[in-house]
């Protein structure tokens, strides 16, 4: 019998392999090193990748005394280029950073390497995470499902080294999107956990204003939650999760100038059917967006950007022109008191309300409401006309950032194609989500199911 890719495992067989002796984690290393190579020349989904070192920490998870025992004993993980790994740069996007190397590793890099993983490397994003495409001034990614195409961002880099088999695992961060719009366009399961489940990078205490959070990418649900595991900061004991019996289907988006396609609305319809032929009752429902929900989700956005470029101490005139403007909107919010909370918790409880008003467990909608920009193609654009085109593709993600509430993007199949569908919860519920996006992802929605929900 023929040895398997071990590039196109999920990251539970992986680490089962070196755990059991099938392989080792150099076995590993040296395979992905080896697509890595052959892919990211035109994929351009890494920042950094030191052969070396990602071999030297393999040979270190071989050595290990309790490998026999680590969750993710071998596995290739991309980390976010604004998370620190000992001996890479971090760049956040920018060329106006130093670029002087990282002393030590971040807090979540700690979880990692405890559990036997080993970094691929740094994965691009755009200019400090700022939107929902991956290029900067330090170079343009591709989405591995169709190289034309951007993968989405701002985690970008992270989803292209997944879908393309260079690395089985992705660390990403999420602060209007930025985990499950590249998670729907490259076809992978993304988590934004709720608030406080998992450290921020850097140890921050909060991101853009409450919007942030960091979180897995991966190719299953299963994996999502193997490396949810590892990141949380109370992983506390596993048990069963209680099923998915009420559903709620929304296709409006909560922004009036966005419009879903067609396969969108239809993966969220199909999505919908796919649960509720698993036992789950389905209804229409629209959540109570907001008519200012935007706006503060905005305002929250520029001054954490503006915050960012003050944090980190970034040579302003090396920004990105849009990346400049956003930081003058932001410092002009900042000295009329900063974005204010209320909007924020009034969203929150209107949506935990709604909830628990209509009994349910789980909200289905479209991911993206439109496809991916081509690769590079938003290069040198101002800040208006990056800003509106982006809107309108992806009009679904950032209220709940807002809201502070799990979300998770699955893919389903329409007309044979990958479409993201995104599941929405109650705090603490990102498990019970996973749980429903393992019953829908990589299933192909039937016409007649999309016809019997959408009607």
């Amino acid at each position: 019998m023929d040895a398997p890719d071990l590039t196109g495992l999920p990251a539970g067989d992986i680490a089962a392999r070196v755990r059991d002796g099938r392989c080792t984690a150099g076995d590993v290393a040296r395979a992905h090193l080896a697509r890595i190579a052959e892919r990211d020349g035109e994929i351009g989904a890494f920042e950094t990748v030191d052969p070396a070192r990602v071999l030297a920490e393999a040979a270190g998870v071989d050595a290990r005394p309790d490998r026999f025992a680590l969750p993710l004993a071998g596995v290739p993980v991309a980390v976010k280029d604004n998370t620190d790994v000992a001996g890479y740069p971090t760049r956040h996007g920018s060329r106006a950073t130093s670029a002087e190397p990282a002393r030590r590793d971040d807090e979540l890099v700690k979880r990692l390497r405890a559990a036997g993983a080993v970094v691929a490397g740094k994965a691009r994003m755009p200019e400090l995470a700022i939107w929902g495409f991956t290029h900067s001034a330090l170079g343009v990614t591709r989405n591995p499902l169709d190289p034309a195409l951007d993968p989405g961002g701002s985690s970008g880099g992270g989803a292209a080294a997944v879908a393309a088999g260079m690395a089985a695992l992705a660390l990403g961060t999420d602060g209007g999107g930025s985990i499950r719009i590249p998670a729907a366009y490259c076809g992978l399961v993304g988590l934004k956990p709720g608030r406080d489940v998992v450290p921020l990078p850097g140890g921050a205490a909060e991101h853009w204003y409450g919007l942030s959070v960091a979180g897995p990418i991966a190719r299953t649900a299963a994996d999502a939650g193997l490396l949810l595991d590892v990141l949380a900061a109370e992983p506390g004991p596993h048990r069963a999760d209680p099923p998915v019996t009420a559903v709620a289907l929304s296709l409006r988006p909560p922004a009036p100038h966005a419009r879903p396609g067609p396969e969108h609305r239809a993966a969220a319809a199909g999505a919908a059917a796919l649960l509720r032929a698993g036992g789950a009752w389905v209804a229409r429902a629209d959540p109570p967006y907001p008519l200012a929900l935007i706006r503060a989700w905005t305002r929250r956005w520029h001054a954490g950007i503006a915050r960012d470029v003050a944090d980190l101490g970034l040579r302003r005139g090396a920004l990105e022109r849009r990346t400049a403007v956003i930081a003058r909107k932001g410092r002009r919010v900042l000295r009329l008191g900063g974005p204010g909370q209320r909007a924020a918790q009034r969203w929150r409880a209107a949506a935990l309300a709604w909830f628990d008003a209509g009994g349910h467990d789980v909200l289905v909608t479209p991911a993206v409401a439109g496809p991916p920009f081509a690769a590079g193609s938003m290069q040198g654009r101002g800040y208006s006309v990056t800003l509106l085109r982006s809107a309108a593709r992806v009009p679904y993600t950032p209220p709940w950032n807002l809201a502070g509430l799990p979300a998770v993007v699955a893919p389903v199949l329409v007309a044979g194609l990958p479409v993201g569908v995104q599941l929405v919860g109650r705090p603490g519920s990102e498990r019970r989500l996973l749980a429903a996006a393992a019953r829908i992802e990589g299933r192909a929605v039937p016409e007649e199911l999309v016809a019997a929900v959408a009607a």
